[in-house]
């Protein structure tokens, strides 16, 4: 077996702990945390791995591919890099680090509307093969010239999020300051000269600011009114009227990210969509709502012969990969697994992460004597009712 990664961070708690350290507490509190109490964001992963994969030895096997494809396109793997708000908070020139790793991986990389890059720069690093996450703008003009920058700059896959329509209650992101507007606290900056790497490479890369949003924000807009445009930018809601003049306007396809219902599953499909992204916001949204995998299966079970469905959340290996596309999804994505993984290991984390996450993704598959990705629900695990 090869090892494309650093020996010394082999899992994804290596890196978590290694992140942890690097980072200031504020930013690693802001990428760890869920909502409320933290109940969706610790059942996502557990019950992910309540799924268990059945191996068949003596079944004629020759090797396994992860080879995957997608709307068209071969990856070469079944998993992506999620959308993140405010990478360049986390770790300075995240977005930039983890778009050049999916792009020399031939993976799928998801630029946020609030993340820290442009749709222009992370077109360019990737030559046009990003994807591109729309909050939808409270204000037509905006959503129309976003979507055509996008368009322009080549995406052909459109993500619309549809499970924010308040922001979430998250009690470390309020005590922090990272509440808008944002502040700097003493404790803040305290943190912030117990991280020299971080400090460092942001004084390197600049302070990180809203890139994408940049042409719609006034050249004299401070911290003081940044947290009245973001709500005045962002106040609409998405519903089925909006989705449908995007559906008019954009070439490429569309995916609905954040279903969590068979509900909005039937209404991306009579919509015209052409996927859903299972996905409760890595917990960070409702914690009293379902964990990834519940709806997953069912949405999967019921709906995927007519629209593509993927799935975002909980997972943090090859195995909770492997266990997710068993149960039914047809493409994966993650978000805190990479940012742990630029966290610890700065510019070489995201191919870290992702030699790390194909890794142990073949080995479960070779384990299992799995030759295609498409073959792992064959391997589900699936209680019998002996009940008469």
């Amino acid at each position: 077996m090869s090892w494309p990664y650093n020996r010394n961070y082999p899992s994804m708690d290596d890196l978590r702990k290694r992140a942890k350290k690097k980072m200031p507490g504020f930013a690693f509190e802001y990428l760890d945390g869920g909502c409320n109490e933290d109940v969706n964001l610790h059942r996502n992963t557990s019950e992910i791995r309540d799924v268990s994969l059945i191996p068949q030895y003596l079944a004629p096997y020759k090797k396994s591919s992860l080879k995957t494809e997608l709307f068209g396109h071969t990856y070469d793997a079944p998993f992506g890099i999620a959308p993140v708000g405010l990478q360049g908070l986390m770790w300075p020139n995240s977005p930039e680090i983890l778009a050049k790793a999916a792009s020399a991986h031939n993976i799928p990389f998801v630029l946020s509307t609030v993340t820290t890059s442009s749709i222009e720069r992370i077109s360019e690093i990737t030559e046009g093969n990003a994807w591109f996450q729309l909050y939808h703008p409270a204000k037509e003009e905006y959503r129309d010239d976003i979507l055509a920058r996008a368009q322009s700059a080549g995406c052909q896959v459109l993500v619309l999020l549809c499970d924010v329509p308040t922001f979430g209650f998250r009690p470390r992101d309020i005590r922090n300051g990272l509440s808008m507007p944002p502040r700097m606290t003493l404790r803040n900056v305290g943190q912030v000269l117990t991280s020299p790497h971080w400090a460092l490479q942001t004084l390197k890369h600049g302070q990180p600011n809203f890139e994408t949003l940049k042409p719609y924000m006034s050249e004299k807009l401070g911290l003081s009114g940044l947290g009245a445009f973001m709500d005045q930018m962002f106040s609409g809601r998405l519903d089925k009227d909006k989705i449908a003049r995007i559906r008019d306007q954009w070439k490429g396809k569309i995916v609905l990210k954040g279903v969590a219902s068979e509900e909005d599953t039937q209404k991306a499909i009579a919509l015209g969509l052409d996927g859903v992204i299972v996905s409760n916001h890595g917990g960070r949204q409702l914690d009293a709502g379902e964990s990834t995998i519940k709806p997953l299966s069912r949405i999967a079970a019921k709906y995927g012969d007519q629209i593509k469905v993927m799935m975002d959340g909980g997972m943090r290996s090859g195995p909770d990969i492997a266990r997710s596309v068993a149960s039914g999804a047809a493409f994966t994505f993650m978000g805190r697994s990479f940012m742990y993984g630029v966290g610890a290991l700065g510019k070489r984390g995201g191919e870290h992460t992702i030699g790390l996450l194909k890794t142990q993704l073949k080995q479960v598959m070779e384990q299992v004597c799995c030759e295609r990705i498409t073959d792992l629900p064959n391997h589900l695990y699936r209680e019998i009712d002996n009940k008469h």
